[in-house]
């Protein structure tokens, strides 16, 4: 199983609307990231904008393939980009870079 992190950055000015989009995520985009192999996913936001993302799948790569394939992943997307500072102006699950994991404990 991998463990993996990322970090993206979310617009200052919509922090509040972020959240409140994700206290009541589609019913039908979470089928499908569960179905897509995402495990365990956690998103956590700080009050600057920082977003740290984590999820535990058996292959990330594998993972966000299965969802890029998804039309309810496009959707959310589109609707989810103008929150995000992208300085290339793709989709923020485009962006996902995950981080080294170093230090797992037991």
């Amino acid at each position: 199983m991998q463990c993996v992190c990322f970090l993206l950055k979310v617009r200052q000015d919509r922090l509040a609307e972020y959240r409140e989009r994700h206290a009541d995520v589609w019913p039908e985009m979470r089928a499908a990231l569960s179905a897509a192999g995402w495990h365990n996913y956690s998103l956590f936001l700080r009050d600057d904008g920082l977003l740290v993302g984590y999820v535990e799948t058996e292959d990330f790569a594998a993972a966000q393939a299965a969802m890029a394939a998804t039309g309810v992943n496009a959707r959310w997307q589109t609707e989810m980009a103008p929150f995000f500072e992208a300085p290339d102006g793709g989709r923020p699950d485009e962006a996902l870079q995950p981080l080294s994991h170093i230090f797992h404990l037991d």
